[in-house]
Order: structure tokens, then sequence, then C-alpha cells
């Protein structure tokens, strides 16, 4: 495999008249994932850019005993081809901890471990283009081709392609009543390099639900007594909710039940993805287990300061300057009343939302929209008025359900994907593997009766 220097692709890069099957707009799991399973296809070119210097993932939230919300085997290709030479077994096997892996009984990484193993994959690549920040997409009618444009320290550089992948990930966001606040608050994607000067306050609040808030709170709450701080977690959810991983649950991230989902009504999904933002959005149930045991550990010593607050919610906050503390309104939904508190230092575990896509505004004629303006992603995860030239990772959670960021989906996705780009399937789709019907069974599936006739019902 030949590796370019930075200096060399940039070179090539800019006057290579080259047309890529493929461009890759961003370099998370998912299109990393692609980029593997592009590899060693001979006849498809592609190539993959991203803004950072290199990858990174979840660096502010890498704590020491995170540990992943999937098996090990919801890498970048296992799912898609279990022969790849870029699993993370072969990472474990080539890293000498395959047999401690083994040993530790464990299917699922450590965050840390995850991490390494997906630079160890990007690192194995020539295909991939780093420092590029792509600033406009276009399509040229005549050659029926798209150009890609990229914004590098060394000056332009543009792609053509008759494919576009976006996997752009997802961004930090903060609810209205918390935004723009000022101070020393903080988004949880940044607590690690945060952490010790958190610890020097004489009072720290958490806010949010999911694993993220209960992963700082575990953290902070282990050095509670030593640093004396009082330590907070407010959440607007009526309780700690574990997420739900029961084997038939699982099967909802099922080839068949995305084609369900898929195919219902718009305004059915969306009720459908409030309703299970639980499913895999929740906490992992050995954490909440491990919680209360740290709380319990910590309480044979005396009082915890610390309290959790659920089915509260922010209504407004304010920066105090010159008390330096923030003064945050609260209010308890059940009891519709509201109430204020103080706190020294937040850290805001709110959750994430889709990076914008303005690169994509040349080309938005082309681009399909639902009725609130997001994109209308096909079955395939095209989103293009052109039949399959315009794709999407993890953008299509309104279409597709909880699928969309689920790890385990990727490789599927990815080889579907290339299943479209090339015509053929180059790695084999499941298409059913779920024992539960998620809709009308075959032997149902009719035309609907006139709504004038009424069916008989006897006991």
């Amino acid at each position: 495999m030949t590796h370019h220097t930075t200096d060399q692709r940039t070179h090539d890069d800019r006057t290579s008249d080259t047309v890529h099957d493929l461009v890759g707009i961003g370099i998370g799991p998912f299109n990393l994932g692609l980029a593997c399973l592009t590899d060693p296809v001979d006849d498809l070119d592609a190539v993959f850019l991203d803004a950072a210097d290199g990858f990174a993932w979840h660096h502010g939230m890498m704590l020491d005993d995170a540990t992943i919300q999937v098996p090990f085997l919801a890498d970048l290709v296992t799912m898609a081809d279990p022969t790849s030479p870029f699993s993370f077994l072969a990472w474990l096997k080539e890293t000498g901890r395959l047999y401690p892996f083994y040993i530790r009984e464990d299917f699922h990484p450590l965050r840390s471990e995850y991490d390494a193993y997906c630079r160890w994959a990007a690192d194995r690549l020539d295909t991939l283009r780093w420092g590029r920040w792509v600033t406009a997409v276009e399509h040229d009618v005549t050659t029926d081709l798209f150009t890609v444009h990229a914004q590098t320290d060394q000056g332009p550089e543009t792609y053509r392609a008759r494919h576009v992948v976006v996997g752009i990930g997802t961004e930090p966001v903060v609810p209205e009543p918390l935004r723009g606040i000022g101070g020393p608050a903080i988004h949880s994607a940044q607590y690690v390099p945060n952490r010790e000067g958190l610890r020097t306050a004489g009072s720290i609040a958490v806010i949010g639900s999911g694993q993220s808030a209960a992963e700082v709170y575990r953290d902070l709450l282990e050095d509670v007594r030593q640093h004396d701080y009082r330590l907070d977690w407010i959440t607007r959810s009526p309780r700690f909710f574990p997420m739900e991983d029961t084997k038939l649950t699982l099967e909802m991230t099922s080839p068949e039940y995305t084609d369900h989902f898929h195919a219902l009504p718009e305004g059915v999904r969306d009720r459908l993805g409030r309703e299970q933002r639980g499913l895999y959005k929740g906490i992992s149930a050995d954490l909440v287990d491990e919680l209360y045991d740290q709380l319990y550990r910590i309480s044979a010593r005396g009082a915890v300061p610390t309290s959790l607050r659920t089915e509260t919610s922010v209504v407004d906050a304010a920066w105090l300057a010159d008390r330096g503390t923030y003064r945050l309104t609260l209010r308890h939904e059940q009891l519709g009343e509201t109430y204020e508190h103080e706190v020294e230092r937040l850290v805001l575990a709110t959750g994430y939302a889709p990076r914008p896509t303005s690169f994509l505004d040349p080309v938005e004629h082309l681009v399909a929209r639902d009725a609130r303006g997001r994109f209308a992603v096909a079955r395939d995860h095209h989103v293009d008025r052109l039949g399959g030239r315009i794709w999407v990772q993890n953008a299509e959670e309104h279409t597709h359900g909880l699928t969309a960021p689920d790890l385990g989906m990727g490789a599927w996705r990815n080889a579907s994907i290339i299943r479209s780009v090339t015509g053929r399937s180059v790695y084999g789709l499941e298409e059913r593997i779920a024992f539960q019907e998620f809709g009308l069974p075959a032997t149902r599936r009719s035309t609907p009766r006139p709504v004038t006739e009424r069916a008989e019902v006897t006991a």
C-alpha cells in the first residue's frame, strides 16, 4: 500500500484531472469505515476529506474506564467483512492485546481502545486527506460530475467525483436558556481538558440526562470529599433511564425494522423517534447501578454533598460575574413550580445535533427535503434528486430510526452505499435477520377494506 506525504498529496490533488468514483466529506467512524471497505475494491476510486489534522473521536470524554456502548463486532468493517485486515481483532493482534482482551471477557472495548483502533486504521489508508476544509460542492450538468472545493493551509484544492458521501457527524448543542450565558460553563465534549479546573470550584452542577451526564457525574463524585465541592445532577427526565438493550429490542436495529420505519408516514416516524430515544440515548444499566453503589460507599463515611434532581428543567440562567456564580431558574415539571439554584461551575451534558451542511448550498436544488427542511433520505441513504449520487451518514435518524447513529449498522450502511455506487454486491447484505415482524404479516398485506365496510366481531 502506497503512503504519500501531505505535501505530495497536496500537489497531486491540486493538479490532477482524476475523476474519483466517490469523495467522502468528513472522516468520522462511519466514513472511515467506508474508506476501509472501499480500499480493497480495485475498480472503486475513493478519496476522503476532513478539516482536522488527524482522526480523533470524543477526546473530550476520554475517561480511563469509559467503554463504548456496543460490542467490538461493531467496528469499522466486521459486520460487512469479517475477514477485513481493518478489523478490531486485527488491531488487537497487531498491538499484542488480543489475549488480554480475550481474558478480560468483556465484549465492550474501552473508549480509548476504540479511538486508538480507528487511528490505527486511518494510518493504514492512503485515501484520507486531512487538513481539507470543504467549502462547496458543485454539480456540472454537462459532465454530470461533482466538484468538491476544499481549503487547506497551502491554498484551495478541488476534487471531481461521480458520487459524494457526507459524513460530517454532529456538534455539541446547548438548549436556549443556557445558550451564550458566558462564564466558565463547558459542554461535556470538553470535559476532560477542563476537569482539574472544575475540581477547584466550591460547587458544580451537571445538566443532562444521558450517558455523558452519568459519566461526568460519576467522575466528579469520586473526588467530592477530597476536593470539598458540592455536586448536583439536574435532569428534566422523570428518572435515570437505562438504555434498553434486551435482545428483542436490539432487533430494532435490523434491516427489517429500518424498512418498516422508513415506510411510515413522517408524523408517525417523528413520534416514534421521540418515544424511542431511551433505547439508545439512555444510560447503560451497569453505570446506573455503579452510581448507586458509589453513592452508598461514599455515604458510609457521612452525608454525601450531592443531589440528584429529576423532572427539573432549566428555564433561565445568568452568569453573575461579581459573585463568580451562575443563577439557575429551575422548574419542577411535575409540580409546575420554579425555584433558584446558585452554582459556581456548569457542565452541560446536553447532547449533540447534526452539523450544518452549508457546503451543499450550490447543489441545494438537487437535494430532497421534507416538510421541515430536513434531508428526505431514501431507504438506501441517498438524498439527491438524481437517484443516488449524494449520500449521508448518520443524518437520517428521522427517516431510518435508531439505526442511523448505531455503530453496529455502520458497516451495513457502507456496504449498501458501495453496492449502489458500483452496481454490484461487493459485500453481502443481510435482508432479514429478525425473528419479529414489524408490520403486517405477509398474508395480511393487502388493499384495505372500504371505510364503510365493517368486520364482525366474534367472541
